[in-house]
């Protein structure tokens, strides 16, 4: 099949999912622009705050995007491309999407809180307690593979890890400059913006190279660069938002439109053949050279390139906070996702349009990360319009670092918000009295909080580095296992609101099948495969299962307490 076909065909199935399912779901939710948003009813001028809908789209999509549409696709194409594609469009419009979409407006009508209180408001404080501890153990996976993926892409590719640094002291200079020296948006951005995309041929001039610098071997500079972006997250996680964040995303959204267009028009014009298989069969070897089931391992190791649980938490942890009306809901949280999906089929072409056979991607993806793959695959389409290869190979890895780094520091800040939601309390007058004389009052502040999961991820990254090489799939099916959850949550609203339930009852059902059966069959490996034991991956794994089964018992109770309530009004 040609590559160009595939991505039109995929495009129109997302175009119609937006202007058919997102309205009906719209009309299911009662999407009311005239009801006032969080954004003005809570307005504080440092979370609450409205934004302009493109702002707004440029921030949630950076936030959510990350690598994970990238490596997904890329790993999963040992299952053939065509099952790969028909997850994603079918994933993306009836599940991903969806679920996006409900979160954010869940979040909106609670008054732009988290979506753990809003499952506090229907399944109460244990639920509420449960869901928030999975929600952060499932943001260190997210901060520990994410990290691990640039560390590894710093070390293949100096040049990009010059770029990403110069790209984060113009981001602070950027925020400096509007916020305190009150520089126009538009005239520190006509500055910026080019300094930016500069910064991927400065890098390509002087690769920061710790190996020929310093005489490290590739496992140690790993290691440093690992510590410096854990820093980092820390530094960034703490700041005000104003400094880095804010500044970074804006100027984020240039680089990933700009890789989007090239990799559709470089799709477009070199319109490759799909040369590895469409269906590898039920059963494939892929990355690890063992053999993983179609069933349940292609729709977890898509991951965010159909659904993820994560775009939940960035909905309601920072989106919903700055949505200016409810008229853009649609087009930020489900055509964020949608957007997404077509990213993750551009990821797809690139290796299933590169390499001759099925065999030749197979080991390619055990000696390269995926990111690398994407990078060189799309590089080579791009060639077709002109330009360099190195140029837009170069191009291709800063703007995936870029979002990866975004992924990180906010996932950081997610997790130290989730742990502070955790060990808070609700009682009105513990909160009144000062945090001096609250006893382990330093356990729910901001520094500790970052801390731990900084902590947390380093340790799994250089305590446990079999284990971390693994991270993907146990890192997928929790975030999997996560949207099922936030689907559960949306299930028992639309049932306490005596609405039809069926949007997100099916959707929740299936990934709750397919993500708790993956975390299901890597604990049984972790323990009776018959090698050694991994006691990390089967702890991690164990403690999820044990957390969504506790769960889910809460929210059948849950739906069934609200029928009867439902029955008797009647």
């Amino acid at each position: 099949m040609n590559g160009a076909l595939l991505l039109v065909i995929a495009t129109a199935c997302f175009l119609a999912g937006y202007f058919l399912y997102s309205r009906l779901i719209a009309r299911k939710l009662g999407v009311d622009p005239s009801v006032p948003t969080p954004a003005h009813t809570r307005r504080d001028g440092v979370d609450f705050v409205p934004a302009h809908p493109a702002v707004l789209f440029g921030h949630h999509f950076a936030s959510i995007a990350g690598a994970g549409p990238i490596v997904g696709p890329v790993l999963a194409a040992e299952f053939g491309w065509a099952s790969v594609a028909l997850w994603i469009i079918l994933g993306c419009v009836f599940i991903g999407a969806a679920h996006d979409m409900i979160a954010m407006f869940l979040s909106v009508r609670h008054g732009g809180e988290s979506i753990g209180s809003v499952i506090g408001t229907i399944l109460g404080r244990p639920g509420k307690i449960l869901f928030l501890l999975f929600s952060w153990s499932a943001l260190i996976l997210v901060v520990t593979e994410f990290t691990r993926q640039i560390a590894v892409t710093f070390v293949a590719d100096p040049a990009i890890a010059t770029a990403s640094l110069l790209f984060i002291a113009e981001a602070i200079a950027f925020g400096l400059c509007v916020n305190r020296l009150k520089v126009s948006v538009l005239a520190a951005s006509l500055v910026f913006v080019p300094l930016m995309f500069a910064s991927v041929w400065f890098g390509s001039l002087i690769p920061f190279d710790l190996v020929q610098l310093f005489g490290l071997t590739p496992d140690a500079t790993r290691v440093v660069w690992t510590l410096v972006l854990l820093a980092y997250c820390f530094i960034a996680s703490t700041c005000p938002v104003w400094i880095l964040l804010q500044p970074r995303d804006y100027l984020n959204s240039y680089l990933l439109y700009a890789m989007m267009v090239l990799g559709f028009l470089g799709v477009l014009v070199a319109h490759p053949t799909l040369t590895t298989d469409a269906f590898a069969g039920f059963s494939a070897v892929g990355r690890a050279g063992t053999t993983d089931l179609l069933f349940p391992f292609l729709f977890v190791t898509v991951a965010c390139g159909a659904c993820s649980g994560f775009h939940a938490l960035v909905a309601s942890g920072t989106s919903a906070k700055q949505l200016d009306s409810e008229r853009s809901i649609r087009p930020i949280a489900y055509g964020g996702m949608l957007l997404e999906g077509v990213l993750a089929i551009i990821a797809l072409i690139g290796v299933a349009g590169t390499y001759a056979s099925q065999p030749d991607y197979v080991a390619a993806i055990q000696k390269m990360e995926p990111v690398q793959m994407f990078a060189a695959t799309i590089a080579g389409f791009c060639v077709k319009i002109g330009i360099p290869q190195r140029v837009a190979e170069s191009f291709m890895l800063l703007s995936v670092s870029a979002f990866l780094m975004t992924t990180i520091d906010s996932g950081t800040r997610l997790a130290r918000f989730s742990w502070q939601e955790l060990v808070g309390t609700d009682d009105a007058a513990a909160k009144a009295r000062p945090a001096a004389a609250r006893a382990g009052g330093f356990v729910r502040d901001m520094y500790f909080g970052t801390a731990l999961v900084v902590l947390l991820a380093a340790g799994l990254l250089l305590g446990a580095v079999q284990t971390s090489k693994q991270l993907w799939t146990i890192f997928a099916s929790a975030n999997q296992l996560l949207a099922s959850l936030t689907l559960l949550a949306a299930t028992l609203w639309f049932i306490r609101n005596r609405k039809p339930c069926w949007m997100t009852a099916v959707p929740m059902v299936f990934m709750m099948a397919v993500s708790s059966w993956a975390l299901g069959s890597l604990f049984w490996k972790s323990f009776f495969s018959g090698g050694a034991i991994d006691w990390v991956k089967g702890g991690a794994t164990g403690f999820l299962l044990t957390l969504a089964v506790v769960l889910v018992v809460y929210g059948v109770n849950a739906a069934f307490t609200s029928r009867r309530r439902t029955a008797t009004d009647i």
